[in-house]
């Protein structure tokens, strides 16, 4: 079966949300990497680096996926959902039409390492309710292969031998995500041939087809129906499988429609108070 290569790797750059939150960052608005919009990462021992959290803020137009490494976030929104998530857990949010929400940081004796991934809605789905789930890590299942070890949030994902489906299973663009742990020296190869696939690495280097990837980079990977991950000394990546919408983008801040109409639709929604009615 074809192998995936490695098209591009995008290195993730420094920047900074909600109340001076110092996040690790890579996006691309443009559809390059459809149907995902931006992924997040947070990760500090520095409490003054991320303890103003996210306060109140909308969105419009996309999902978001929270999924906490250790410490833990807390979120309550206009639809009256109030829950926290702590080390290994996950919180998904379809906003549809508007949400209004904030999340808040909980930190262990590590602090904060969290990540929030961006994924588009279609255009069909840009007006539809909104609605939230927490996911915790006892739901999600794991693959486990000699020195490697895939937990499946969202998503079907199949070795050679074995297969699980992570518990989300209403990820816009039939989005799968899944964090793999290699120890050095392992290699897991994935049965994966969803058009658009991503390796976002967040520790350690990992090698695909040759090519090494270092960390706070993240790969994107040629069609292909196997996908095979090693590492000399040991990696922790995010996997990010999905179907494009192949729509227009247009972006502003906390929404993501089709059209600049819809956006300026949007912003005048929320200053009128009926976004997220």
């Amino acid at each position: 079966m074809p192998q995936r290569t490695i098209n591009r790797v995008i290195a993730s750059h420094p920047s900074q949300d909600g109340d001076g939150v110092k996040i690790s960052r890579v996006h691309d608005f443009g559809g390059g990497l459809d149907p995902f919009l931006m992924l997040d990462e947070l990760g500090s021992e520095q409490p003054d680096e991320y303890i103003g959290g996210f306060p109140p803020h909308p969105h419009r137009g996309i999902q978001t996926l929270t999924y906490v490494v250790h410490g833990g976030l807390m979120h309550e929104d206009h639809l009256g959902h109030s829950s926290s998530i702590g080390s290994g857990d996950a919180q998904w949010m379809h906003t549809g039409r508007g949400i209004i929400h904030s999340e808040m940081p909980l930190t262990d004796h590590a602090g904060l390492h969290a990540f929030q991934l961006w994924i588009n809605l279609a255009a069909r789905d840009k007006l539809s309710p909104a609605t939230y789930r927490d996911i915790k890590r006892e739901e999600m299942p794991h693959l486990e292969e000699e020195g490697s070890e895939l937990i499946a949030l969202g998503g079907h994902w199949a070795s050679a031998t074995q297969a699980v489906d992570g518990p989300l299973d209403a990820l816009a663009g039939q989005a799968g995500i899944a964090h793999v742990r290699l120890e050095g020296g392992a290699t897991l190869t994935l049965e994966q041939d969803a058009p658009t696939l991503l390796a976002y690495v967040f520790e350690g280097e990992l090698q695909i087809a040759g090519q090494t990837v270092s960390a706070q980079r993240l790969a994107s990977l040629n069609a292909g129906e196997t996908l095979t991950l090693s590492s000399h000394s040991g990696a922790q990546v995010l996997l990010l499988a999905g179907h494009p919408h192949g729509e227009p983008i247009a972006h502003y801040g906390p929404f993501v429609m089709n059209q600049r109409e819809e956006l300026d639709q949007a912003l005048r929604d929320y200053r009128d108070g009926t976004l997220a009615q």
